[in-house]
């Protein structure tokens, strides 16, 4: 467990007293991958290599500082990845702060309003050209 009472793993989650409420909060993050087609449940194959992969758990307070929303993630432990076996580059897009700022001008220029949004579950939208083995 750490500071805040977050579990480090699937077993310890599931030994407490919130374990329902994580229970749910996995079965959640699996049906949304599944809804998404994140993955394809495969048998390894001989000589391939397959990454480990382990579950996140995190929860948010309110104002009162009771947990209202629990959230689990499964995460592959990419830093096990060697560069030019496992991938070839890595590449993240973000946006340019110039771009942030300009979106900024154009809403105050021309009142706009800005909303917030909360995301509950984002996946990056690209193919994978090679098979990867995640257990």
């Amino acid at each position: 467990m750490l500071y805040d009472n977050e579990p480090t793993t699937y077993q310890g989650a599931m030994g407490t007293a919130d374990s329902e409420s994580w229970l749910v909060a996995t079965r959640s993050e699996l049906k949304s991958m599944d809804d998404n087609k994140v993955w394809n449940l495969v048998d390894l194959t001989d000589g391939a290599r397959s990454i480990d992969c382990k579950w996140v758990f995190k929860s948010k307070t309110n104002q009162d500082g009771n947990i209202s929303i629990y959230k689990a993630r499964l995460v592959v432990k990419g830093f096990r990845q060697v560069q030019g076996v496992d991938y070839d580059e890595t590449f993240s897009p973000v946006p340019m702060l110039k771009s942030v700022r300009i979106m900024l001008a154009l809403t105050a220029y021309f009142n706009w309003e800005i909303l917030q949004m909360d995301v509950k579950t984002t996946f990056l939208n690209g193919n994978l050209t090679k098979n990867m083995y995640m257990i």
